[in-house]
């Protein structure tokens, strides 16, 4: 009864102003409806269980009579431990945390628009600091995604034709042409057609195209003298993997066998490395002048070298109205059972016949011409005469990976003489 009393006095005494921190909904219940400030009047009542509690805006607090402001007090509903709604004069604990969690986000939001607005250039920055590349991926995760994914992604039709091993990208262009190809049932008569062989039905002279790809190989040669870089004659390059292709069936059940070709040429008469692959980008950015992969050939020469040739082959020649110049010119031991001398010349370009242009520009008469290197891969000293090994996914990189010097560093080791 006591406490009523004094409830009831303390109700009585004014019109309690809310402080200006609850501003904002003030009245919060644990089962989340929010109600507007509220303001305790006056009651006639002498009822102690009986409070005029009337909803309105917050009002200014009156100084008191001493000149100091009036400590406000604040009515809160909110639930108790025992779960009842309950008046209490302070915010709860999670109400504080909120609101300070508001005020803050929105004075770093005021602060970031005075920051845009005094610099223009603010999002341009934050545009050209977002990343643009694709992030790095492991080795693993880059062949799991070549091998499994980007090789079921639509293509050209050309392409996949040459890939499962049909014929050349430009017989099978031809063939495309002539509508001799079928993609699900319907004539295709463009190349650039975009097909996906896992899903696509594609026929070419009646035939079926397996729904699969061969995996991609990568072979060095060690080619003999006599022996073509073309396919389908009888003394080709290609001819030394037959016994390779022969067991392919057993190696991959339900693959089609792979249509094989070189990385660019050897003429007839010049042995030493080639590589033959299935990879037509491999074998496009391995062979193609604007790569600038070295290639380094060991030249026989009848007779003797003086160094009026060294500088004559150093200085280059036109080949198809194009100055070719070496990367390097470098004399190697002569041999002392005959009269013949050796000479070590690196190109980048491997235009044709560009080696023996060389040293027939110089005087000199070529008598074996072989290739050792290409890139950073070395022809390998115990692989014989018309045999192949398999290349690893080092020496693959090997091939791709070196570059030529710059001019002004071939030029200065452009002669060497010993």
């Amino acid at each position: 009864m006591a406490l009523a009393t004094a409830a009831s006095a303390a109700a009585a005494a004014a019109v309690i102003s809310i402080h200006p921190f609850l501003s904002r909904p003030a009245c919060v219940l644990r089962f989340g409806r929010r109600i507007p400030p509220l303001l305790l009047l006056r009651s006639s009542s002498t009822s102690s269980s009986d409070f005029n509690i009337t909803f309105a805006e917050p009002a200014p607090s009156k100084a008191s009579p001493s000149g100091q402001s009036a400590q406000p007090l604040v009515p809160w509903i909110a639930r108790g431990a025992d779960g009842k709604p309950a008046l209490h004069t302070s915010p709860p604990p999670d109400v504080l945390q909120a609101v300070a969690a508001a005020e803050a986000e929105a004075k770093r939001a005021k602060r970031s628009q005075k920051g845009a607005a005094g610099d223009p250039s603010l999002k341009v920055k934050e545009r050209k600091a977002a990343p643009t590349a694709p992030p790095k991926f492991s080795k693993a995760a880059r062949r799991f995604y070549n091998e499994n994914i980007r090789e079921h992604e639509p293509q050209r039709l050309a392409k996949v034709l040459a890939a499962a091993g049909v014929a050349s990208r430009r017989t099978s262009e031809e063939l495309i042409f002539q509508g001799k190809v079928t993609v699900n049932g319907s004539v295709c008569t463009s190349p650039q057609t975009k097909v996906d062989i896992a899903k696509d039905s594609i026929y070419v002279n009646g035939n079926r195209i397996a729904k699969k790809l061969p995996p991609k190989l990568y072979f060095a040669v060690n080619k003999p003298k006599g022996y073509i870089c073309s396919s389908g004659e009888e003394k080709s390059v290609i001819s030394l993997l037959d016994d390779y292709l022969k067991g392919w069936n057993k190696l991959q059940p339900g693959t089609p066998k792979p249509r094989l070709f070189t990385v660019g040429r050897l003429d007839v008469a010049t042995t030493g490395l080639i590589v033959v692959t299935n990879d037509g980008e491999f074998a496009q950015k391995v062979a193609h002048p604007s790569s600038n992969i070295t290639k380094e050939y060991v030249v026989t020469i009848d007779g003797a070298v003086h160094k009026k040739h060294l500088i004559a082959i150093s200085e280059g020649t036109r080949i198809d109205g194009v100055k070719v110049v070496p990367d390097s010119v470098e004399p190697l031991d002569a041999q002392t059972d005959t009269k013949r001398t050796r000479l070590k010349i690196v190109v980048h370009e491997g235009r044709n016949h560009e080696v023996r242009e060389l040293v027939q520009n110089a005087g000199l008469k070529v008598y074996a011409l072989k290739r050792v290197r290409i890139g950073r891969f070395r022809l390998p000293s115990d692989l014989g005469i018309g045999k192949m090994v398999e290349l690893k996914e080092a020496d693959i990189k090997a091939l791709e990976g070196d570059q030529r010097a710059s001019p002004k560093a071939r030029d200065s080791a452009s002669v060497e003489v010993k």
